[in-house]
């Protein structure tokens, strides 16, 4: 199988906003140089892998390389009914520039008259969120190693929900969050309404239960801190004996930054 580089190129060097392409790079170049832009009868389109308020996500394939995707197709009357043209532009030029192993690689987009076409890494284990929906909830080595992103009303701190200027310590905030609810099975804040949990948020009412690990709950604790100064700084969580007792591997280098 071709490598995802040499199917589709990021278009780094492009304004984000545009549809920029590179056509199958592959082993078998075109006899041309000239680059061209993608279409969606570029790809062979497969099964549905995920449905969105804004587009769905579907298995694909490139009929020149055989390369596997995932093809999210986003309705541009949604995003702009909703406003958020300038957010997905965003997200588009993070994540074309990010490359790790743990976080999915965007290779490149375009778009025509009524949609846009995210062309994704492919992920054929599935999604996290599914696996915790199944489980309930997941034991400690199995959080350990395991991340997810989130967005939603249950991962916002109380700096956000009161409007104060904010820094990336909401960060440290969402991993005590998302700690809690891979271990519990629902979010430490979950109520019946949306008042009550902005409520139980600012009040940081955090109930936990006996069947958390100690470890686990020191840990919770000083992540879910009103002031976000109080909140411990990730050089120290890697530190914290409950991670490092639940860590198989060497920690990365941001382990030793200063606290």
């Amino acid at each position: 199988m071709s490598s995802p580089r040499a199917a589709v190129q990021p278009g780094s060097a492009q304004p984000a906003g545009e549809a920029v392409t590179a056509a199958n790079q592959t082993a078998q170049q075109p006899s041309s140089p000239a680059m061209r832009r993608l279409t969606v009868d570029d790809f062979e389109i497969g099964r549905p892998l995920g449905k969105g308020k804004f587009g769905n996500v579907y298995l694909a394939r490139l009929k020149e390389s055989h390369f596997i995707v995932a093809l999210k197709v986003l309705f541009k009357s949604q995003i702009e009914k909703e406003g958020l043209e300038h957010q997905l532009r965003r997200e588009i030029e993070i994540q074309a520039h990010l490359q790790h192993p743990n976080i999915l690689r965007l290779y490149n987009y375009f778009h025509d008259a009524r949609r846009v076409y995210l062309i994704l890494e492919y992920a054929p284990r599935g999604e996290l969120y599914k696996e915790l929906q199944k489980s309930q909830k997941l034991d400690e080595q199995r959080t350990a190693t395991r991340k997810t992103m989130c967005g939603t009303l249950d991962y916002l701190p109380p700096e956000m929900i009161e409007g104060r200027t904010y820094d990336e310590k909401v960060d440290l905030w969402c991993i005590g969050v998302l700690c809690y609810e891979l271990l519990v099975g629902y979010p430490p804040f979950e109520s019946a309404s949306h008042s009550e949990t902005y409520r139980r948020i600012l009040k940081v009412d955090v109930k936990f239960p006996l069947s958390m690990p100690l470890g686990a709950r020191d840990l919770i604790s000083k992540l879910l801190r009103y002031q976000p100064w109080e909140r411990l700084p990730l050089a120290q969580i890697l530190k914290h004996p409950w991670v490092q007792a639940h860590s198989r591997r060497v920690l990365p280098p941001c382990a030793q930054m200063a606290s």
